[in-house]
Order: C-alpha cells, then structure tokens, then sequence
C-alpha cells in the first residue's frame, strides 16, 4: 500500500508543500446540509417575529450586578415601544435582556448556541422563540439580519465579535445602516479611547465618521431616544438588513 508523503513535492516547481494529515475527515461536503437545515429554521423561525433589538452581553454578569439592571431596564423599555428583544440565549446580560422583554409583555427570542462550557438557556424566553444552533456563523446571520438595533454591554470576546461585526458589516453597506449603542461609559471608554487615538489618529486605519456609528450611553431612556429617532421617519421601512 502506497503512503502519502507529508512532505512530498509541489507539481509546479520542486517546493515542498505540506500535506492533510492521515486522519482527514471525508464528510465536509455533506456538514453543508446541517448548514442550511439551520438556516432554513432560522429564517423561517425569525421572519414570523417582527422587527427586534438585539441586546449583546457577558453570561457571566450576576443579577445583582448593576449592568445587569441596565440591561433589564433597555430591554423593558424597547418593548414598550413595541420592539421584540433578541439575546443570545443564556445566563447573565442575555438573561437580563429576555427577562425585561417579558416582565413587560414583549417578545423574547433567544438564540443558543452549543457549547461544551456555558450553561442552557435562560428561563424568560419565550417557549416558541427559543432556537439552538450548532455553528456560530448561522446564529451571527440571525442576530444581524432581524435587528433594527444592536444594544452593546459590557461582555467578553463574543460581545466583541458581535459588535465589531456588525460595525463592519454597517461601515461596508453590507446591511442596512442601524443603531449601534455601546452601554456603560465606564466599560466602553477606554477602548473607544484608543480606537480614536490609535487606529483613526496614529494610524489611520478607519475614517473620524466611523466613530459616529457608536454612541455611548449609562442611561436606558437614551437608549430609547436614539433608536426613535433614527426610525422617527423610518417606520415604514422596517425590514430585515439584507438579502442573502
């Protein structure tokens, strides 16, 4: 039986290339079907709810902690105005952010994702909007397409994704232009601070109108203020952010 040789020689000029290990998988192109088995519930799933807000957030923020109040507090107040709240589905800010959707009456999605280390989904859910998704990148897709606002507190590394994401995404014209609310002054200011001194002033990696795309906020009724104002003249153009 012939091996293949891990550093065999490139075919288009005498280089050596590295090879796939022995053990490589043969069913990538079949994981393509639980990709879209995901996407299709999805879509069907969110296109039925109505314009939401997504409020991104650390799991581990404990209830009695002061962010996770304002969390409370946003999310109660959105759905007064009539906006459905979307969290990521577990404990801490995302709890917080469902919770304040339904002590209010509102509709409260989350969206999980399966993770070996993370507790299951919070209890202030709704039962018929509670989704659990495999890969990130189709649970990403859902929290971008079906949010006219993007609600950012204090998290870790996912609430970083999430926000510098959608930014991206908003600074690119690749979905619609929306709210995005950095919530806690004293969280935020510090890497805002060097996104305006070193990657806009030194080096010139993002243009000053960027910064605009992200205002600061401590208070929850300002939250509110920014979201109606942008749609004050918008209402009938409440949509999802793109076609894929």
């Amino acid at each position: 039986m012939k091996h293949h040789n891990q550093y065999a020689v490139s075919h288009s000029g005498g280089k050596q290339m590295k090879q796939w290990g022995r053990h490589l998988k043969g069913e990538n192109s079949w994981t393509m079907f639980k990709v879209i088995s995901e996407f299709v519930e999805g879509f069907e799933s969110m296109n039925a709810i109505g314009p939401c807000v997504s409020i991104f957030g650390s799991a581990r923020t404990s209830p009695d902690h002061p962010f996770y109040k304002l969390a409370l507090d946003i999310a109660r107040l959105l759905t007064e105005e009539g906006y459905g709240i979307i969290t990521g589905g577990g404990p801490g800010i995302m709890e917080a952010g469902n919770k304040g959707a339904s002590l209010a009456g509102g509709t409260s999605v989350g969206l999980n994702i399966d993770l070996p280390f993370e507790q299951g989904h919070n209890q202030y859910i709704d039962y018929n909007k509670n989704l659990s998704f495999r890969y990130f990148f189709v649970r990403k897709v859902m929290f971008v397409k079906y949010a006219q606002a993007f609600v950012a507190l204090p998290g870790g590394f996912g609430t970083m994704d999430e926000l510098f994401e959608t930014l991206t995404l908003v600074q690119t014209n690749k979905i619609s232009k929306v709210p995005i609310i950095l919530v806690g002054s004293s969280f935020w200011s510090g890497l805002i601070g060097w996104i305006k001194e070193v990657m806009l002033e030194k080096e010139h990696n993002i243009s000053e109108k960027d910064l605009d795309l992200m205002p600061i906020t401590d208070d929850p009724e300002e939250v509110v203020r920014i979201i109606n104002g942008y749609y004050a003249e918008k209402s009938s153009e409440l949509g999802p952010n793109y076609e894929l």
